[in-house]
C-alpha cells in the first residue's frame, strides 16, 4: 500500500488530472525500473505473525534498520510506519507485511543488488530477535484473527470499507503478498500499447509466479489464492478494464474511469479523513461531504490514484500487479519479464501481436484459469504453458536487444534473470506446484515445515 503522495497544489481545471498522468512521459534514456516486493514476518519459535509492538516486532525491525543502516524514519501519529533512503522506501502492509519499494534503477542487475542488500539488512536485524521472513502469495496457516493491524489511519478506514464490498477484501489486506514492477512510458501512445499488453498478459505472470496454494493450513484449490482474492474484491476498482482496449483510449479515459472510483480518504495534516464511498467529482466542485467547500489538490488526486487496484494500473508510470510474492529468484525474474516485454519496441510489438486478438471474455477467462490452474490452465483449447513460452521468449529477445551489461561488463545482458521462469516452463512446475508436491511427500501434510524450508 502506498504512502501519502506529493502531487502538487490546488486543481483549477480538469485538464490538470490528465496532465498529471502525462507528466510521467519520459524519453527512453530516462526509463527506469522500480521493483516492489512484500514478505511476511513471523516469530521463529511460535511461527505466529510478528506484532507491531514489542521487543520482537515489526516496530523493532524498522528501528533496527533505521539505527543500523541509516534509513530515515517515517511516522504517523508518533509511531514509526516506514523508512526511506536513496530513493527507496520500506513500508507496511495492513497485517505487517514488510514491503520494499525500490528506487528507480537503470537495470535489473541493479534491482537484484538492491533486493540482496535489503534482504541481508532485514535478516541481520530479524535474526537477533528470533524473527524470520518468508515470501509467499498468501499466508499459508494464519487466520484473520491472528493478524495484527498496523497503526496507519488508511488501513483502519479500508478495513471497515472492505467488509462492505466483495467477500475477500480483508484477506487481501492482511494475508497476501505480491511482487510488482513499475515501468515508464514515453508518450500517450506508448502508454496505451504498454498498458494493453500489461493487462492482456498479466494472467501469464499470475501463472508463472503462482505461489499461494494454501490457506489456514489446508490446500485451497488454487495455485494462486492471492489472484483468486482479487477476483472477488470491490469491482469498482479491480479487474481487467476492457475499456482500455477501446479505440481512443488514453489519459483522459483513465481520468474518467478514476473519477468514478469511490474515494477512501483525504489526507490532511498527517491524518486520514474518512471519505469512504464519496465522489472525487464532488470534491472537484467543492461539494465533498468530508471537506465541504474545499477543493482537491494534485496530491489528493495522486492519493486517489493509489486506491485503484486493477491488474495493471497507471499513475506517472505503469504498475504490474498480477504476481504472487515469492522466493528470491522470482523477485528478480518479475522485472526481467516485464522489462523484456515493454522496454524494447520490437518485443513490445511482438507481445501486442500475441495479445491483441484476445476478446474481453478471453482475457477474463485467462485471469480465472491462471489463478486456479497456474501453468496447467487452458482457455479455448490453448494451453497457458504454450502461451507463457511465447511470452518468455519475447521477453528474452527484448532483454537481449537492451544489451544492458552487469558485473562490470562480465555479464552481457539481463537474460539470465529469466532462468527461473524457463525452468518452470521446462518442468511445468511453478512455486505453487513445488509447494503442493512437498506438502504431499516429504512434509507429509505438516505445513509448519514451510517456514524452515522457504524463509529468506
Amino acid at each position: 500500500m502506498s504512502i501519502p503522495q506529493s502531487g502538487g497544489g490546488p486543481i483549477e481545471s480538469m485538464d490538470q488530472l490528465a496532465g498529471y498522468l502525462e507528466s510521467g512521459c519520459k524519453p527512453k534514456s530516462d526509463w527506469r525500473i522500480g521493483t516492489e516486493h512484500e514478505k511476511f514476518g513471523y516469530c521463529r519459535d511460535t511461527l505466529k505473525p510478528l506484532p507491531y509492538d514489542g521487543p520482537r516486532s515489526i516496530r523493532a525491525i524498522l528501528e533496527g534498520l533505521r539505527d543500523r543502516y541509516g534509513w530515515a524514519p517515517l511516522e504517523e501519529g508518533g509511531k514509526i510506519i516506514g523508512l526511506t533512503k536513496d530513493g527507496a522506501n520500506v513500508s507496511l502492509e495492513p497485517g505487517g507485511q514488510l514491503e520494499l519499494s525500490g528506487a528507480p534503477l537503470m537495470s535489473i542487475h541493479e534491482t537484484c543488488d538492491e533486493v540482496n542488500q535489503h534482504l541481508r539488512e532485514v535478516q541481520s536485524v530479524a535474526d537477533e530477535m528470533g524473527a524470520g521472513f518468508i515470501g509467499l502469495g498468501a499466508a499459508p496457516v494464519w487466520t484473520h484473527e491472528q493478524m495484527p493491524m498496523m497503526p496507519k489511519g488508511r488501513y483502519r478506514l479500508m478495513t471497515d470499507y472492505m467488509q462492505t464490498v466483495g467477500n475477500l477484501g480483508l484477506q487481501m489486506m492482511y494475508r497476501t503478498c505480491t511482487v510488482q514492477v513499475n515501468l515508464d512510458f514515453g508518450s500517450e501512445a506508448d502508454m496505451v500499447q504498454k498498458l494493453r499488453v500489461a493487462l492482456a498478459l498479466q494472467p501469464v505472470a499470475t501463472a508463472l509466479f503462482a505461489n499461494s496454494p494454501f490457506l489456514e493450513g489446508q490446500k485451497n484449490g488454487h495455485k494462486s489464492w492471492r489472484a483468486r482474492i482479487w477476483r472477488d474484491l470491490d469491482p469498482d476498482r479491480t479487474g481487467m478494464l476492457p475499456f482500455v482496449f477501446d479505440e481512443g483510449f488514453g489519459f483522459e479515459a483513465w481520468v474518467e474511469y478514476a473519477l468514478d472510483v469511490p474515494m477512501y480518504f483525504v489526507y490532511r495534516d498527517g491524518k486520514y479523513i474518512n471519505a469512504l464511498g464519496q465522489s472525487f467529482r464532488d470534491f472537484l466542485k467543492g461539494e465533498l461531504p468530508a471537506l465541504p467547500g474545499e477543493v482537491p489538490t494534485l496530491s489528493d488526486w495522486a492519493d486517489h490514484l493509489t486506491t485503484i487496484f486493477p491488474e495493471a494500473r497507471i499513475k506517472k508510470f505503469i504498475e504490474m500487479r498480477g504476481a504472487d510474492g515469492g522466493p528470491w529468484r522470482r523477485l528478480c525474474a518479475l522485472p526481467a519479464l516485464w522489462v523484456g516485454l515493454l522496454y524494447d519496441q520490437s518485443a513490445l510489438d511482438a507481445a501486442w501481436d500475441l495479445a491483441k486478438g484476445f476478446t474481453a471474455e478471453e482475457r477474463d477467462a485467462w485471469r480465472v484459469a491462471a489463478s486456479v490452474e497456474g501453468l496447467q490452465a487452458e482457455v479455448g483449447g490453448r494451453k497457458m504453458r504454450d502461451l507463457a513460452r511465447e511470452v518468455v521468449a519475447i521477453a528474452e529477445s527484448g532483454l537481449k536487444a537492451r544489451a544492458m551489461p552487469g558485473a562490470g561488463g562480465l555479464v552481457p545482458d539481463e537474460t539470465h534473470f529469466l532462468s527461473a521462469l524457463k525452468e518452470s516452463l521446462e518442468s511445468g512446475e511453478t512455486p505453487a506446484d513445488e509447494l503442493l508436491r512437498r506438502y504431499d511427500t516429504d512434509w507429509q501434510g505438516d505445513l509448519s515445515r514451510i517456514y524452515a524450508d522457504y524463509s529468506y
